[in-house]
């Protein structure tokens, strides 16, 4: 077996200074050399090699190091050791050093970044395993994301596991194309079918969102729909407006003039409209629920100047008789568009998700 005194310098080079204090071990730099004790424990590595350590820097470091410490020996011997196996010699020097310094440089990272989260999981020194999946993160290729996922999974590193599922999702062709995931299908399909659910909730998932911006577009038309219809009513617009309104006095386009001018059309069409007696024309059965659904969120019974409001109250009154689900829900979410729009743009992400069929309402759209 080979000793290493030169790549971790216990006796003059190491930096001390963040080292936690130890009984019987000083931990000022400008001391460190001469008043350093001498090692009482050897680190063993897979291919024989003895590292020099202190015991109680190791067991103040790691709870897992501390337990094999303290562990009764077999054999009386003065020389105790301690097995850090399967990984490169080197990767246990860095273990090591940073457990004295609490420091890992970025190319040691970079180089031995997967040994090390292996280390720092098996040994639990959470410092070190906070660093190594950072660095892993920053590290994900298409070519090692699947070695670094599996480790994610053995290492309990939620993170990283999840921004591997990410980059995997986001490039799963150029992903099968990969050697790792062509071995990952021969020797874990476990793991591959937790990867194909995972793509299928995150498709899922934006369907869902892409729906509910449809959704809240189709919402925020309508209220302004509302909003123009009552200013047509009651103040007019450029070509139509109550019956008393002065012909000879030029309107202005309003601020919603894209939504005021489409339902100016309508509103004329529906005038002179001669199908709309039968109920044959989808324009003027168009106007009808525009009609309706403003008397569903006016609430004013009287004094109202949109035509059929009062009417509508009256046989909703009458009736007595539940609406069709689907309407009432398209009243309240109208009714909450509206609302929201009128507060800050903060308060507008506390708006309740409500699920509702999209392909049903289009008949709708101004």
């Amino acid at each position: 077996m080979t000793t290493i005194q030169s790549q971790i310098k216990f006796s003059g080079g190491m930096e001390m200074n963040s080292t936690p204090p130890v009984d019987g071990v000083v931990a000022d730099p400008s001391t460190a050399a001469s008043e350093m004790p001498e090692p009482d424990v050897h680190v063993v590595t897979s291919s024989g090699i003895l590292i020099p350590a202190h015991s109680k820097i190791l067991a103040s470091a790691s709870a897992a190091l501390e337990n094999m410490i303290n562990r009764p020996q077999k054999r009386r011997s003065s020389e105790r050791r301690i097995p850090i196996l399967g990984v490169p010699d080197d990767a246990v020097s860095v273990f090591i050093e940073f457990l004295y310094s609490y420091r890992c440089g970025e190319e040691q990272l970079k180089k031995y970044g997967i040994h090390l989260l292996a280390l720092s999981h098996v040994y639990m020194v959470p410092q070190l395993k906070q660093r190594c999946t950072r660095a892993l993160a920053e590290q994900l290729t298409i070519d090692n994301v699947v070695d670094v996922l599996q480790l994610a999974r053995l290492c309990d590193a939620p993170n990283l596991h999840l921004k591997c599922m990410k980059l995997l999702s986001s490039n799963f062709k150029a992903l099968e194309e990969t050697e790792g995931w062509k071995f990952l299908q021969n020797h874990d399909p476990f793991l591959e079918l937790e990867i194909l659910q995972f793509i299928d909730e995150s498709d899922l998932r934006k369907r869902r969102t892409r729906r509910r911006r449809e959704e809240q577009s189709l919402y925020v038309v309508l209220s302004e729909a509302m909003d123009c219809l009552v200013h047509i009513c009651s103040e007019g617009c450029t070509s139509v407006g109550p019956h008393d309104m002065d012909p000879s006095k030029e309107k202005v386009p309003c601020s919603k003039f894209s939504t005021c001018h489409g339902l100016q059309l309508l509103i004329k069409h529906f005038g002179s409209c001669k199908k709309r007696v039968k109920g044959g024309c989808l324009r003027c059965k168009r106007m009808w629920q525009l009609f309706r659904l403003h008397s569903s969120i006016c609430d004013q019974f009287d004094g109202c100047k949109v035509p059929l409001c009062r009417q509508f109250k009256l046989k909703e009154l009458q009736d007595r008789r539940e609406s069709d689900e689907l309407w009432r829900l398209l009243v309240r979410k109208v009714a909450l568009a509206k609302a929201m729009l009128s507060l800050p743009k903060r308060k507008r992400e506390e708006e309740p998700r409500i699920v509702v069929d999209y392909q049903e309402l289009r008949s709708f759209k101004i």
